[in-house]
Formats: structure tokens, sequence, C-alpha cells
């Protein structure tokens, strides 16, 4: 019995000085390289950071927010499975400007955040925009210490600059419902004229 103990010692340490004294490392290929599956000779190793392994281009990764194209309506988040994404949008009281691909923006982003602690790089989000300004980037290697850093924050709006917002949706409001009244009281003595 001690026989096979140092039996399989010796094998394991033979192969690990083999592994030693070649020191030849894999090349990094592109995926979609016709031997990237086929490599049976050298070290499996890569020496990151300085060497990366090749990413697929339909790999999910990474989620980042285009937040000028964003329309803020809120697609994304409610087709998350787990919750990961947190909007709040301001209503505007006219139009705002143009998405990259010309659709109108009505609404402000008060709050776009994304924690990547949660996100399970299902994909759902990118799929659902209209705007496609939601996207899953090549970044895979992100680490941090604190899990709160992992959560993005995308908008780029102040809570000074969200309740002026706010304050003015309300003006306006209340002066639109001052002229449907107005104009209700020129209807009815109109009506009673007849």
């Amino acid at each position: 019995m001690i026989n096979t103990y140092f039996g399989s010692v010796l094998r394991g340490l033979r192969l690990t000085l083999r592994h030693i004294f070649q020191k030849k490392y894999r090349k990094i290929l592109s995926i979609t390289h016709s031997q990237y599956f086929t490599q049976a000779v050298d070290t499996t190793t890569i020496q990151y950071p300085a060497q990366k392994m090749p990413v697929p281009l339909q790999g999910r990764y990474q989620l980042h927010v285009e937040i000028d194209d964003c329309i803020v309506c809120d697609l994304c988040a409610k087709i998350c499975p787990v919750d990961c994404i947190d909007i709040i949008s301001v209503k505007a009281t006219e139009e705002i400007g143009l998405t990259s691909d010309g659709t109108k923006k009505r609404l402000y982003p008060a709050l776009f955040d994304i924690d990547m602690a949660k996100c399970m790089y299902c994909g759902l989000c990118t799929v659902v925009c209209p705007t496609e300004c939601i996207i899953m980037t090549d970044e895979y290697d992100r680490s941090f210490a604190v899990m709160t850093d992992m959560l993005y924050k995308f908008s780029e709006m102040t809570e000074q600059e969200v309740e002026q917002k706010k304050k003015e949706l309300e003006l306006f409001q209340f002066e639109k419902e001052i002229a449907k009244k107005e104009m209700a009281a020129k209807q009815e003595q109109l009506n009673a004229g007849k």
C-alpha cells in the first residue's frame, strides 16, 4: 500500500517537473480559429492579466447603458427576473430631445441603477430595449472588495435637478388644469347663449 502512495506522488511530481521544464504556454487563439478546441500540446495556463482568453461575440458580460439614448420606458426593469435594475422617471413638460435612432424622449431618468451583484447575465434586458441603449459589453473581469461597488449608477441627474423637474411638471399640470376649466366655462357660456 505504501508503494502505491509513493508511486502516485512520483508520477505527479514527474508530470509537474515536465511542465516546469518545458515552459511552453498555450497560444492565445481567437474563438473562431479552427484550432481553438483542438489544441492538445502545451499547458493551458495563460499569464493573466498580461494575456487574456478571447471572448465570443455573443458572450454575456457586464451591462452598460447609453443614458443619452434611453427613453426610460422601464421595459428592462420589468423583464429582469432578479430585479437588479431600478428605474425612476420624471415626466417632462415638453419633448427633451431625440435618441440616436430618432425616438422622441419625454421622460427624465431620475434614477437608473443596475446592481451587477444580483445580475444573472441572462440578457433579457438587452433584448426588450426598444432603443438598444442597454448592451452587454465584453468586460468580464471586474472584481470588487465591497459588494456595494457593484451598483452602477447611470443617471446623471442630481437630486436638486430631479426636484426642479418635478416642480416644473406640477406647475405645468396646474396651468393645464386651469386652462381646461376656463375652456369648459367658455363652452358652457356658448351653450347657454344658444
